[in-house]
């Protein structure tokens, strides 16, 4: 009896590892490693420089001058994203959005002020209204969130994102795509996030599929305030679940779990195993909370709309030069200046960049309707809805403490699946989409139960 309760114990392991695949995998595509070393440092130098040196790009900031203040540069940047389409044989559409902000004297706003965004959208070949978006914030300030005048130049908060998100054009636009990306410059964040909200109305009201927006903010420095230096290091912020949740799938959460598997989780997931396989290099960490402690950016419209999002930044930052104006007090230097930017790596951050837009455009959309059961049963079920331009589904699972996906059995072009020997207590779930080339879509956690 017991020599028989020993080899079913052991032949029990054996299966759960004979399923371990640790992690998403994604295709070994020389394209990606192509893409990484596309990036240039110089050349984004040259236009943190650039932006830097507009003095300011306060939100209510000259916009007549055409070498200072946020008109001049975001006419630059529009005029940078209409040259890269130029190269491309215009395989860029190049927008401005203007949205009137009337004076609020409870908000950052007294004055009505234009916000605009400037965007450009790089068409898919297949799914050309599914997006996959990169954004930095144009605007910068100094200490006095009010003070348009003062010299403000944002070095590395925001002109990094957005040198990124139009370096990331220049790259990507070299290469085709099944499905859209957006490389946006987002105006308005230190008044409020107001570029953001604007953008994500425009979604929302217009339908777009969002697989998922990165907002780059701050991608350029390496020596934190807390005296560390890290140049490979970088955080990914992402909520829990969506704050548009309704009562009952909050309830369902605390009797079978997902509090830690929203979609803009899944997607802080898909950043951190597209960097481990393509830049094994750098450490992504996953930060469980939305933003910074009581602190916002430009994902969060997007979030509180219902799409995912997550913010992508530097591991240590620096709060000698945020939000600082320029000076020396008790022999330390305060400002957010160009000599603070560490070039290698706002580069190294842009190639993440390009590689999870480049990944998630090229694989097919997440499955829809995922479903879990096995309730009191040996084996965990999974159901789910097919999506087109998929040729197969990959079942994932992993212990309910870990961070990432562990186990993953590739199932085919099926639409439910039963994993024999796994008890549904002691792991939480997931379905992935795969695409003939290889790509997978960010995984769906279930949302609804199957009956026994």
């Amino acid at each position: 009896m017991l020599k028989s309760i020993l080899t079913t114990s052991v032949l029990a392991v054996f299966f759960v590892i004979s399923f371990n695949s640790y992690s998403q995998e994604m295709p070994d595509d020389l394209k990606m490693y192509e893409i990484i070393d596309e990036v240039s440092a110089e050349r984004l130098e040259t236009d943190i420089r650039k932006l830097a040196g507009f003095g300011t790009r306060h939100t209510m900031s000259d916009t007549v001058s055409k070498t200072r203040g946020i008109g001049a540069a975001r006419r630059w940047i529009k005029a940078e994203f209409e040259k890269i389409s130029k190269e491309c044989g215009n395989c860029l559409e190049v927008y401005e959005q203007r949205t009137l902000v009337k004076a609020d004297p409870e908000t950052r706003i007294y004055e009505d002020t234009y916000v605009v965004n400037i965007y450009a959208i790089q068409k898919g070949t297949d799914y050309p209204n599914r997006y996959a978006i990169m954004s930095g914030d144009i605007d910068s300030r100094a200490s006095d969130v009010k003070n348009y005048k003062i010299d403000a130049p944002g070095a590395n908060d925001n002109a990094t994102g957005m040198a990124g998100a139009i370096e990331a054009a220049r790259v990507l636009s070299k290469h085709k795509f099944k499905s859209s990306i957006i490389y946006a410059g987002l105006s308005g964040e230190e008044q409020g996030l107001y570029g953001g909200k604007f953008l994500a109305e425009k979604a929302k009201e217009e339908g777009w599929e969002i697989i998922g927006i990165l907002n780059n903010d701050m991608i350029g420095n390496i020596e934190g305030v807390d005296g560390v230096i890290d140049n490979r290091s970088f955080r990914i912020f992402s909520e829990p679940y969506s704050s548009t949740s309704t009562e009952r799938s909050l309830l369902m959460k605390r009797f079978y779990g997902g509090e830690n598997d929203g979609d803009s989780r899944q997607l802080a997931r898909f950043v951190y195993e597209t960097t481990k396989a393509y830049m094994p290099e750098m450490n992504p960490i996953m930060i469980y909370r939305l933003d910074r402690f009581g602190r916002g950016g430009h994902h969060r419209p997007f979030n509180e709309l219902g799409f995912s999002g997550v913010r992508i930044m530097e591991a240590h930052e620096n709060y000698n030069r945020q939000h600082q104006d320029i000076r020396i007090e008790d022999g330390i230097a305060y400002g957010d200046v160009i000599e603070g930017v560490n070039f290698a790596y706002c580069a190294k951050m842009t190639a993440v960049n390009a590689i999870v837009l480049a990944a998630m455009a090229s694989g097919p959309a997440s499955p829809t309707d995922v479903k879990v059961g096995g309730i009191v049963q040996p084996s965990a079920k999974l159901s789910w809805g097919k999506v087109d331009g998929a040729k197969g589904y990959k079942v994932y699972w992993r212990e309910t403490t870990s961070a990432v996906w562990q186990y993953s059995r590739y199932v085919g072009d099926v639409s439910s699946f039963t994993l024999e020997g796994i008890v549904l207590d002691n792991f939480l779930f997931g379905v992935g989409s795969v695409g003939e080339n290889g790509y997978e879509s960010v995984i769906a956690y279930p949302t609804g139960v199957l009956r026994n």
